[in-house]
C-alpha cells in the first residue's frame, strides 16, 4: 500500500486525493503509479534544479557518460530515454548551449548528428553522483528487499 509520511503519519493514496473509494485495486493501483509518478517527479525536479538540470537533460548527460568517449546520435539518445515523448534534438542543444555536450556532423553519415558529452558535463554528473545517497533517501520508506520486489513487479506490470 503506497503511504505518503504527513506530519510523522503515514497516508495512504485515497487520504492523499481525499477520494474514498475506487471502483477496484486496478482502479486503485492506477491512480497510485500515476500519482507516485508525479511526486517522484517533482522530488527529482527540486533536486537538479539546483543543476540548473532537467530530468530530461539529465537523462540525456547519463547516457552520454555510458557512451562516452564515443559519440550518440540523436537516434539513439531517443531510444535510450525514460521519457519517449521528450524533444531530443531541442534537449541537446539546450545542453549544448549550457556548454556540457557538443554536437558534431556524423562522419559516417553527414545528415546525422554526433553528440559527445563535454568534460563540463562529466563533472557536472560527478558532482550529482557524490549526492546520490541522498537523491535515493526518498526512497529509503522501502527496505532493500521491498524495492527488489516493487521492481519485479513493476517489470510484471509492463508485461
Amino acid at each position: 500500500m503506497y503511504k505518503h509520511k504527513l506530519n510523522g503519519h503515514d497516508m495512504e493514496i485515497g487520504q492523499e486525493i481525499k477520494q474514498s473509494a475506487f471502483r477496484s485495486e486496478y482502479h486503485k493501483l492506477s491512480v497510485n503509479l500515476l500519482f507516485t509518478s508525479s511526486w517522484l517527479h517533482l522530488k527529482n525536479n527540486a533536486f537538479l534544479k539546483s543543476y540548473g538540470l532537467t530530468i530530461q537533460q539529465y537523462n540525456i548527460l547519463r547516457i552520454l557518460r555510458g557512451q562516452y568517449p564515443g559519440p550518440a546520435t540523436i537516434n539513439l539518445l531517443m531510444e535510450r530515454m525514460l521519457d519517449k515523448t521528450s524533444n531530443a534534438s531541442r534537449l541537446v542543444e539546450k545542453l549544448r548551449r549550457k556548454q556540457l555536450v557538443e554536437r558534431n556532423i556524423c562522419e559516417k553519415d553527414r545528415r546525422a548528428v554526433d553528440v559527445v558529452i563535454t568534460k563540463k558535463g562529466l563533472d557536472v554528473l560527478k558532482e550529482i553522483d557524490t549526492r546520490d545517497e541522498e537523491w535515493e533517501s526518498i526512497l529509503k520508506h522501502l527496505l532493500p528487499e521491498e524495492a527488489g520486489q516493487l521492481n519485479a513487479l513493476l517489470d510484471k506490470l509492463r508485461g
